[in-house]
């Protein structure tokens, strides 16, 4: 990559991270309907692509889910999962364009539905057995790659899993007995561990004393940069940048237009290019919070176009 700065954007292959089947929908992101398929609309796929390469991105986060056909797992597959050799072909088309495909599943009990019954079997051997077998199928189809990420977000609260019918919360040292697990299995096709980095909002020493200086971190915050009260949220999420910048971690930024802040992908920008020391600013992505679908392309291109005019105004010798 030019400058070894990578500058992503994350797209959704399942949509079925959010909300289980029988609970209304989290967000406006979330179709107020569950569906078992996947939905994605090649066209979009493809659209999306083309105007990533267009504007000069080098990394797409594909966030895969039971959007495969599995083998070794079909139960977890959606009905209209993408054939693994039809993915590889469309992660091929990504390569020739400059683009390199980096997979996410993420393993986050607040995230899970696609894990189907495996979710309810949450750190039990059948679990670790499914979630080993989905790790290796992923790393095969896209040929071992550098990065592998692993979720992780927003487990830590009752609030994010309050309409479930099934809630799962791993405290102490359950939590981090399971992420070391995942950590290992990517490790064993050569990836490198990325997880969202939130889990050091509310207990950020426990954070920094057990997360290894080895995974790649992804702090994200979509709202204002502003003097926001030290007890509130928004001042823990956007602090936790120079927290993991200090203790010598990584960091991939993440951002987005998801909140209606058109100002969020330039101040994170701006923000991280002030508190990140380049030895630790891996690079920046762009999160749409988006599925692959046509009615969609408006926003996801606006989302795209936003981190490109930050980066004109910020990293131009990157482009």
């Amino acid at each position: 990559m030019k400058n070894n700065m990578m500058f992503g954007y994350m797209m959704y292959l399942s949509n079925h991270m959010w909300d289980d089947e029988n609970t209304p929908a989290r967000g406006w992101y979330v179709p107020k309907r569950y569906s078992e398929n996947i939905g994605v609309d090649v066209e979009a796929w493809d659209e999306t692509v083309r105007t990533l390469a267009a504007h000069k991105y080098n990394a797409v986060l594909i966030d895969v889910g039971d959007g495969i056909k599995y083998e070794s797992r079909p139960e977890i597959s959606a009905p209209d999962a993408w054939d693994k050799d039809f993915l590889k072909k469309k992660l091929d088309e990504m390569r020739a364009l400059g683009l390199e495909p980096i997979p996410k599943l993420n393993f986050s009990t607040c995230h899970h539905t696609w894990l189907k019954e495996y979710r309810r079997m949450t750190s039990t051997r059948y679990y670790y057995e499914a979630c080993a077998d989905v790790i290796r199928e992923v790393c095969e189809v896209f040929g071992n790659p550098r990065l592998f990420h692993l979720g992780m977000d927003e487990e830590d609260t009752i609030g994010n899993q309050r309409f479930r019918e099934c809630v799962h919360i791993r405290a102490k040292d359950l939590w981090w007995h399971d992420v070391y697990f995942y950590f290992g299995e990517v490790e064993k096709y050569g990836a490198r561990p990325w997880v969202w980095a939130d889990g050091c909002w509310e207990n950020p020493d426990t954070y920094i004393e057990k997360m290894p200086k080895s995974v790649l971190q992804s702090n994200w915050y979509y709202n204002m940069f502003k003097d926001w009260p030290s007890d509130h949220w928004h001042y823990k999420a956007i602090s936790a940048y120079e927290l993991l910048e200090k203790n010598g971690y990584d960091q991939v930024p993440c951002s987005s237009f998801a909140e209606g802040i058109s100002s969020n992908i330039e101040s994170t920008l701006v923000h991280g290019k002030k508190v990140i020391s380049p030895a630790h600013l891996t690079g920046y992505l762009v999160a749409p919070w988006l599925h692959t679908k046509v009615e969609n392309l408006l926003l996801a291109k606006y989302n795209i176009q936003l981190m490109n005019r930050a980066r004109e105004a910020l990293y131009p010798e990157t482009l």
